[in-house]
């Protein structure tokens, strides 16, 4: 019975009993049914508003019916013959309390019908799901309706029966859960590329449009995003940055004006994109709502198009304010959020070395990957530098925290340390002076909670020895490279000392460092997990590390910190150094903002290679990848590049470097292509490895290509 709460079956096809046409005479219902044996009587009899009622339920394509007499007899039109399924048609002319015995003494079934039959008492519910037919199979989200009964009285005024009504209002359920879900999924945004992702996604599919846009204010100008239907995107190119599209600041084109007035506008019909469309999918749109976003820190607007004309009901606009009214509250944020990171972003590079150095023998790379949700700067850090005996001083340290004073600290530490260094190389004689200093900060900040911890290392090329202590930080990994047998990855048995600034006691450790070995130094970031050993992790890691297709430092560094499953809140940290056994050659081209620079890199790329005999097949495949990373750098960073090459016996490395804030880059499926994106398909596919890079100066991706044997 309409009214009850449960599942609504999938409507019957209509059945020749079903009453149709404008009277029940006419309907094939009414000339089967013989009405003269119920309440009703014969159709000839009918009171004149009883006959305008069945009239009313017969002619309209809402689910209606007409519950007549003490017995509540039922006749209904086709709407509702659909509605209660397999009861129809045998339901025509019985009593109500009959057809719907299983459910008529559930709440708000037989009671509420009663009560508007007896008392004259309507009833209203504007969420209902209708289970009338509960043996049939339906789908998995009910519809949802909005019913009512109201007392029918004759001409005399006397309640003769009651009158039900269930218009469907499933749409109009579904866009508010949509929007509940669209607030969820805003809530988790960072950055307004997350925002203009999200938000075009859900006006796409929320409103069913045929082209959306998102846009905010950017300096003098705007900048803007946009989605078409049947535009193809890829995993990858869900993860990339929007292609934005900067429009001057007194532009004619709606969005603007919206943005710039704070005035909602919709257009029904017409070509309200005519004079200011970029392409063919502007020019479709006849109907467009622009919507403004309701922000205090960032200006902009969201617009929904569609390609025919649109009546916007007030519904639908009180829907699209309120899902403006998100997105400008996420924008806000994620102004904020920028603002805070950028900053946090330069206080990182003022700390962290501009370079590594270039050495014949030792090829070194770090990472760093800023914890929580990298709006703040860590306390992490790691240098390379040569000393005056010629010998190469690496470090990697943690100062605890995740804020402005850790990053200062950690600065402090890092430019003490160099100087202690280049004073007396040796480490504990380092160590011994960095804690010192530690102490002394301690006592000035009046605490003594500088948790800090490091391990300094000196690498002797010409003696093939490292010389290593530490300060209550993870021990070295080293993966040695034997020329024969494979390789294998050992721990550093490195004195034990607590962490400094409480008195540092430890001795040192030289072990030996071949041509071919490779040195891992890393913060607790990369091993530990919540709820998991520690040991787990150090196994992990050392596993990760022997499995690697080769010593090279880049390739260590993105190993090490995938290697052990699960996230961390932790910075990461990792610095790798590689003994070469012979020197690598290597050459690198700063690739300018143009749309020529990847023909220019395929050029350079080639010849190079060429010129230092790199095998035919891998000139091709390098510089196809190279080309691809060239483009996607160029296109999502918006800035200059650079090209590196670094060529070995064993294997060719090239990376790609931009000054963006593109972040991490994932692996897109391979069987995937699409005009963005595709060149990590291309990697996948071509190289034997490869990664990114997230560095506190922007991104860079590279990939490793063994070279055949001869």
């Amino acid at each position: 019975m309409p009214g009850t709460v449960g599942r609504v079956p999938t409507p019957s096809a209509p059945t020749s009993g079903a009453p149709m046409g404008s009277g029940a005479a006419a309907s094939p219902a009414g000339a089967a049914h013989s009405w003269a044996g119920t309440p009703l009587g014969a159709p000839e009899q009918w009171d004149p508003a009883v006959r305008a009622v069945v009239d009313l339920v017969l002619a309209s394509p809402v689910p209606m019916a007409l519950l007549y007499g003490e017995d509540l007899v039922l006749l209904y039109n086709e709407g509702y013959a659909e509605l209660i399924g397999a009861r129809h048609p045998e339901a025509l002319g019985r009593p109500a309390a009959e057809v719907f015995a299983d459910i008529w003494h559930e709440p708000d079934a037989g009671e509420v019908i009663g009560r508007a039959y007896q008392q004259g008492e309507p009833f209203l519910e504007r969420e209902a799901v209708l289970p009338v037919d509960r043996h049939r199979a339906g789908a998995a989200e009910p519809p949802v309706f909005t019913r009512g009964y109201s007392p029918v009285r004759d001409s005399a005024g006397q309640i003769i029966g009651v009158l039900s009504v269930a218009a469907q209002t499933t749409h109009v359920t579904q866009q508010l859960q949509s929007l509940s879900d669209f607030a969820a999924a805003l809530s988790g945004t960072l950055t307004l590329d997350d925002v203009a992702r999200v938000t075009l996604r859900y006006c796409l599919d929320s409103f069913d449009a045929d082209r959306v846009s998102f846009m905010v204010d950017d300096g003098s100008a705007w900048r803007m995003v946009r989605r078409v239907r049947g535009e193809l995107l890829d995993e990858a190119d869900e993860r990339l940055p929007p292609l934005w599209r900067r429009i001057p600041a007194e532009s004619p084109v709606p969005i603007v004006v919206t943005s710039r007035s704070g005035v909602p506008v919709f257009t029904t019909d017409g070509q309200p994109l005519r004079d200011t469309a970029a392409d063919r999918h502007d020019q479709k749109i006849r109907s467009l709502a622009s919507l403004p976003l309701r922000s205090a820190v960032i200006r902009g607007a969201v617009t929904v198009g569609y390609q025919s004309p649109h009546p916007w009901s007030p519904a639908e606009r009180a829907l699209l304010a309120a899902s403006a009214e998100l997105v400008g509250q996420a924008a806000e944020r994620a102004r904020r959020f920028e603002t805070q990171h950028g900053t946090a972003q330069l206080l990182q590079r003022s700390m962290l070395p501009e370079q590594l150095p270039d050495l014949p023998r030792l090829r070194i790379a770090a990472r760093y990957d800023p914890g929580v949700d990298g709006n703040a700067a860590g306390g992490d850090f790691y240098d390379a530098f040569l000393l005056p005996s010629g010998a190469l001083g690496v470090v990697l340290g943690d100062v605890a925290g995740h804020d402005v004073q850790a990053a200062a600290r950690m600065g402090q530490v890092r430019a003490a340390l160099r100087a202690l260094a280049l004073t007396d190389p040796r480490p504990d004689a380092v160590l011994a002076g960095l804690d010192r200093l530690v102490a002394s900060l301690g006592t000035e900040r009046g605490t003594q909670e500088l948790f800090v911890t490091v391990v300094f290392g000196v690498i002797d090329t010409d003696r093939e020895r490292i010389t290593l202590a530490s300060a209550g930080h993870p021990a070295p990994l080293i993966r040695r490279c034997p020329p024969v047998g494979g390789p294998a990855a050992e721990y550093v048995e490195v004195p034990p000392s607590p962490p400094l600034g409480l008195g540092h006691r430890s001795g040192t450790a030289t072990v030996a460092f071949r041509p071919g070995d490779t040195l891992l130094l890393y913060s607790d970031g990369v091993v530990e997990r919540r709820g998991q050993d520690l040991g787990a992790g150090l196994a992990g890691l050392a596993a990760a590390v022997t499995a690697a297709t080769s010593g090279d430092p880049r390739t260590l560094c993105a190993v090490a910190t995938a290697a052990v499953a699960g996230t961390t809140e932790d910075d990461v940290a990792v610095l790798a150094v590689e003994h070469a056994v012979k020197p690598s050659r290597s050459a690198s081209m700063a690739v300018p903002a143009e749309p020529t620079a990847p023909s220019r890199v395929r050029h350079w790329l080639t010849g190079q290679l060429v010129e230092w005999q790199v095998p035919e097949s891998v000139v091709g495949a390098a510089v196809l990848c190279t080309s691809e990373l060239t483009t996607n750098a160029l296109l999502h960073a918006g800035t200059a590049a650079r090209v590196e090459i670094d060529l070995t016996a064993e294997r060719l490395l090239v990376s790609v470097a931009d000054s963006g804030t593109r972040g991490q880059v994932t692996r897109a499926q391979t069987d995937t292509l699409s005009s963005r994106g595709r060149g990590l398909g291309l990697i996948e596919e071509l190289s034997d490895a490869w990664g990114t890079d997230p560095t506190v100066r922007g991104s860079t991706v590279w990939f490793e290509i063994l070279i055949p044997a001869t």
